[in-house]
């Protein structure tokens, strides 16, 4: 197993990334705890034109600037006044891209992330989807700007290549309002894991 270096997230091909994060593994460990799986599913996000981004056009505010530094840093947000989402920047300085971590397969940690979901028994409802991803490792706002080869969140290569017939590449969820951008392909999702979120 091999943390993932800056190297892998400042790589220009935001798409890419994306795809080949399938099959690795994030973690955290916070106060102490270590929790983390195998990612199952993402969506990719370009900054310079793509209408669906936070970033698109360059826009910066509080909220994304971010997005604008040098990949390898998370980018957490809160959606509904409930869920925050994690994503991770990639590419270089001013380029805003990122990867949306949509769910995850758990593995380790197990216990604490039942607790921090209040759920007594391990079903997909555990962590497929964004928002539940976050909940069951623990990570809120605080993370925002978070570097990704630290040893609070982290992810790593175990070894495992994903097949391209072992991938789902489907359009990205709730982003209607980014006209023909709404329609790219940028969703990865693992064939038949049952962890992938329901949305279509």
């Amino acid at each position: 197993m091999t943390k993932l270096s800056k190297a892998f997230y400042t790589r220009p091909d935001v798409v890419q990334i994306s795809r080949e994060l399938i099959g690795k593994y994030i973690f955290t460990r916070i106060d102490g705890v270590l929790t983390g799986g195998r990612i199952v599913e993402t969506e990719a996000y370009c900054g310079e034109n793509d209408m669906a981004c936070h970033s698109h056009s360059g826009r910066r505010t509080a909220r994304t600037e971010i997005m604008f530094q040098e990949g390898g840093v998370a980018y957490v947000y809160l959606i509904y006044g409930i869920y925050c989402l994690f994503n991770i920047i990639t590419n270089v300085a001013e380029k805003a891209d990122a990867v949306l971590i949509r769910a995850i397969e758990p593995t380790e940690g197990i216990p604490e992330m039942l607790l921090r979901r209040n759920h007594t028994q391990v079903t997909p409802k555990l962590t497929a989807g964004p928002g539940l991803v976050t909940l069951a490792l623990g990570i809120s706002k605080k993370h925002y700007g978070t570097d990704l080869t630290s040893d609070l969140i982290w992810l790593e290569d175990r070894g495992e290549t994903i097949p391209e017939d072992q991938l789902i590449a489907s359009p990205r969820v709730g982003v209607d309002y980014a006209g023909e951008d709404a329609l790219l392909p940028w969703r990865f999702r693992l064939k038949n894991s049952r962890w992938t979120s329901k949305a279509k």
